[in-house]
């Protein structure tokens, strides 16, 4: 028998709701409320609020809590200052990722880690392994839940519900990946203005049982400024836009961040690191193969559509979605690093046609400002 799916602190408000709910890493959660197209919009052009409880939330506490953090990710833990977050990776000694993770720095000894869902069990196995003595770790997963809220109106949404410790400041004063604790809609929060999507937005840590009062004040606050409630497929056409990378699909422990595309996250003059060798050698040899965003006529790629140039296969799509925004069928995929400068031609194998495909510039999508 199948492992029995897990249900986030918002189940019954989802189906209250009309979600439509899928298995998804081992959870019951809503795919869409109305359709993916209207809600990609809605975000694109007002506010949307996201169930991520299913994701995890790793404490690390005391005073070795920087340096083994820094141990741990490929980027430079060491720079933030309390009260600031910073996307990263965390690898395996072959420099593989095992994956990528939000740090956050929220107070002089202390770090929160937010990793993916299907991944909590592996990646607390990984952060705990040889943990020094200097060093307290908490996997709060079960006892967190999470709650997105993405969009051009998200500040005004949020600002409504939540109350700082210091009155003259304001949410808008946040910065982009700042991070802080409050009080939203009466319930002590972690809040940081991080996100998923590529619109401004905020993420916000609460107890478990605490996330329906979040969830339902902010739709109530947020109704006036077009609120809704959206999916994870909107979610996954969001973040494709924007060339941001799904754990499983276009990065797991069989790729190094080099070929991915992150180097811009990994600093090897910061000192030793788990997979940092095998990185550094990936990076002065040069990759044999590139991730590389791909704009296809004529057809929709998905997960696992084979690229071919000539009809020979030369690489695998990992991502692909009409982008609502953008207007295009893009994608992302793995090809030779030949084949990988914009404007090369290919194609993608779409239900056995082989289908004109172009490397284009990535990001797809951009928002102004």
């Amino acid at each position: 028998m199948g492992q029995e799916l897990r249900r986030t602190p918002l189940f019954d408000e989802h189906r209250a709701l009309g979600a439509k709910i899928v298995a998804f890493a081992g959870w019951e959660m809503p795919i869409q409320y109305t359709s993916i197209l209207e809600e990609h919009e809605r975000v694109r052009s007002a506010c949307g609020v996201f169930d991520l409880s299913h994701m995890g939330e790793f404490w690390f506490r005391g005073p070795g809590a920087r340096d083994w953090v820094s141990s741990l990710t490929t980027n430079d833990v060491a720079k933030l200052e309390v009260g600031q977050a910073q996307y990263n990776l965390m690898c395996v000694e072959s420099g593989g990722i095992v994956d990528d993770v939000i740090v956050y720095r929220t107070d002089n000894e202390e770090y929160l880690m937010v990793v993916n869902a299907a991944n909590v069990a592996k990646d607390a196995a990984h952060v705990s392994r040889a943990l020094p003595a200097s060093v307290r770790f908490e996997d709060a997963s079960p006892r967190t839940a999470l709650v997105a809220v993405q969009g051009p109106r998200a500040s005004v949404v949020v600002m409504a519900v939540t109350n700082l410790p210091v009155r003259e400041e304001s949410i808008e004063a946040l910065p982009a990946f700042g991070v802080r604790r409050a009080r939203v809609a009466d319930a002590e929060a972690v809040i940081a203005r991080t996100g998923y999507t590529g619109e401004d937005g905020f993420e916000i840590f609460v107890e478990w049982d605490r996330a329906p009062q979040v969830w339902n004040r902010l739709l109530v606050a947020g109704a006036s400024n077009g609120v809704r409630p959206i999916g994870l497929g909107a979610r996954d056409t969001l973040r494709l836009e924007c060339r941001y990378m799904l754990y499983g699909n276009d990065i797991d422990e069989t790729t190094n961040p080099i070929e991915a595309g992150l180097s811009w996250v990994v600093k090897l003059d910061k000192g030793e690191f788990r997979g940092r060798p095998a990185i550094a050698a990936m990076k002065e040899r040069g990759p044999s193969r590139k991730l590389v965003g791909l704009v296809v006529q004529g057809g929709v790629a998905r997960h696992g559509h084979e690229v071919t140039m000539e009809g020979a296969v030369v690489g695998n799509v990992t991502s692909g979605t009409f982008g609502p925004t953008v207007r295009k069928n893009i994608a992302l995929a793995y090809v030779p690093t030949g084949l990988a400068a914009i404007g090369t031609a290919v194609c993608v194998r779409i239900r056995g046609k082989d289908v004109p495909a172009t490397a284009g510039k990535t990001p797809f999508y951009k928002r102004s400002g």
